[in-house]
């Protein structure tokens, strides 16, 4: 058996990564994160943070509606905190008042040390 003590740690970004390397499910666009999401449900996720602007006309909004789908459905997924680290300020705090409208724990992270732009 495991110790238990893995955490799950999404990153929904389309540049970004963790900087200290620390061990995530990366999402690179929408759909990706959208389908992170679908592989966890019934699962508990430690922590999830969500980038706005996902390159292109692509934005996180797909993953939003799954979340607030799933919450209004009855069946929320377990999320510890959701980190919306987005520099796009008007973007992350509408991301911030639909989750937390469904009941989601959400903190603001723009401009957060742990992610960056690692290079090629």
């Amino acid at each position: 058996m495991g110790s238990g003590l893995r955490r799950t740690v999404v990153l929904v970004d389309d540049l970004r990564s963790f900087v200290d390397g620390r061990a995530a499910e990366v999402a690179r666009t929408s759909a990706a994160g959208v389908a992170v999401l679908e592989r966890h449900r019934g699962r508990r996720i430690d922590e999830l943070w969500l980038d706005h602007d996902l390159g292109g006309d692509d934005t996180i909004w797909p993953v939003v509606e799954v979340l607030e789908l799933a919450a209004f459905e009855g069946r929320p997924f377990d999320i510890g905190v959701v980190f919306i680290h987005s520099a796009n300020p008007p973007g992350g705090a509408k991301m911030l008042q639909a989750l937390r409208r469904w009941g989601y724990e959400v903190r603001l992270a723009a401009g957060s040390p742990h992610v960056g732009y690692l290079g090629a």
